[in-house]
């Protein structure tokens, strides 16, 4: 029972129900929880940027092999770009069989658009030469001063090449970093202490903010999305899983300390560099880990992507706004852009469908307001599908480099019967 009782997910689990309970009994009580949450996501914002520097540059300095860093970058957008792209397909069918909004005949003029603000004021126009220019620091350690990841990742790849190229005068840096990052990591082990509490105050706000009947308001759209994201983890997820000879239910289990938390908080960022050391202690290689994870934190998002392709077309549909086949397909061109600058961070992925809708023109940028109340019911769905994505990513680009230690890795999350190749897999710095 004590054995149990230490259990993270639990703690979080536990901590979650009593923020619900306030919420409902004591609405304005649980409002003012809010900061509990909010602090929690600093404390764990403060830390990522060292991580992802401290992982990236051990991982690619150990490697020794530039050619190969460039072949796992390669291949890893690859993949995010294809499954992305799926994402967006399978929600934009879904909506469009569901309509969810059909029938609600909103008029975009009497719509209050003072709530969203906040966020329409951050939204704008994203073109390909803005985006990569944004991922450019203005100063080396203004990266890590950014909420972004990329930036950072960027600073990271540029130090970590640098330091390989200096030969064996780099190696005493690359074990200088080696033993930071495990400095950085036990940090953030300190931090995860305080989750249950992070946890108990952002589903405090929730409820308390919004009342318990935002858990009941458009049901319809939610229960829709729901079901997308289920099947979308359980089929498109499932099959990839399978064909890496993974369990993907082995894998859920394996992870389900970062499900619960990213639940509660509703942003993926809080587990980013718990995720990475246990993507590492699962058998990845760490350079696999250190570039796919951060990476995937921006282009492989198939849980927003889902997001903005059902939110568009509910509200197309709820503003009686027509978008037909061309302007569709339109739709997730616009979005494959756009959902890139959605970061692990709440409430990112509002702002991107601000964004995106004003990159459209088309449905009324007001019309957002009409979910803003069940935003964050949405986002615990979005940001589980993120989570498993970029862990399942991980897993199958190792994999696909032979950067992995295979009795491992199916020895914790392997399915029945699956064996890993005859080749010797890769090490971090000896085997190249």
């Amino acid at each position: 029972m004590r054995r149990l009782a230490s259990q993270l997910w639990l703690q979080v689990l536990l901590a979650t129900a009593l923020g619900v309970l306030l919420g409902i009994l004591w609405p304005s009580a649980g409002a003012r929880m809010k900061p509990l949450g909010d602090a929690f996501i600093a404390l764990i914002r403060m830390i990522v940027a060292p991580v992802i520097f401290c992982t990236v540059v051990h991982g690619i300095a150990g490697m020794r092999d530039m050619r190969r860093v460039g072949r796992v970058a390669v291949k890893s957008l690859v993949y995010f770009e294809l499954i992305t792209t799926a994402a967006l397909i399978v929600a934009l069918v879904a909506v469009n069989l569901s309509r969810p909004g059909a029938g609600m005949n909103v008029a975009a003029h009497a719509i209050d658009t003072r709530a969203i603000g906040a966020y329409t004021s951050q939204a704008r126009e994203t073109g390909v030469a803005q985006f990569l220019l944004d991922i450019i620091p203005t100063t080396f350690v203004g990266a890590f001063a950014r909420p972004e990841v990329l930036p950072t990742l960027l600073v990271s790849i540029l130090f970590a090449v640098a330091v390989s190229a200096m030969g064996a005068r780099g190696q005493v840096v690359t074990d200088f970093v080696g033993v930071l990052s495990e400095v950085f990591f036990r940090i953030v082990g300190f931090i995860m202490w305080v989750a249950p509490i992070g946890a108990f105050g952002a589903m405090a706000f929730t409820v308390g903010r919004f009342g318990a009947g935002s858990l009941l308001s458009l049901a319809k759209l939610l229960l829709e999305f729901y079901l997308v994201s289920l099947g979308f983890v359980a089929v498109v997820f499932g099959a990839i899983a399978y064909w890496a000879g993974v369990s993907l239910l082995r894998l859920l289990a394996y992870i389900s300390d970062e499900i619960v938390i990213v639940a509660a908080t509703t942003s993926t960022e809080t587990v980013l560099p718990r995720l990475m050391e246990k993507l590492r202690a699962l058998g990845c290689e760490e350079s696999v880990v250190g570039l796919v994870v951060p990476a995937g934190y921006s282009f492989n998002l198939d849980g927003t992507c889902l997001y903005l392709s059902t939110a568009v077309v509910f509200l197309a549909q709820a503003t009686n706004t027509h978008l037909g086949i061309g302007q569709q397909l339109a739709v997730i061109a616009v979005l494959l852009l756009t959902s890139k600058g959605a970061a692990g961070v709440a409430g990112a992925a509002f702002v991107v469908l601000a964004a995106t809708l004003g990159s459209l023109g088309t449905v009324p940028v007001a019309s957002i307001a009409l979910i803003l109340g069940i935003h964050r019911l949405m986002a615990e769905a979005l940001t589980f599908v993120n989570l498993v994505g970029n862990s399942l990513a991980t897993i199958v680009v190792a994999r696909w480099e032979n950067a992995v230690d295979y009795p491992l890795l199916y020895g914790q999350v392997g399915r029945a019967g699956a064996k890993g190749p005859r080749r010797r897999p890769r090490t971090s710095a000896a085997g190249d």
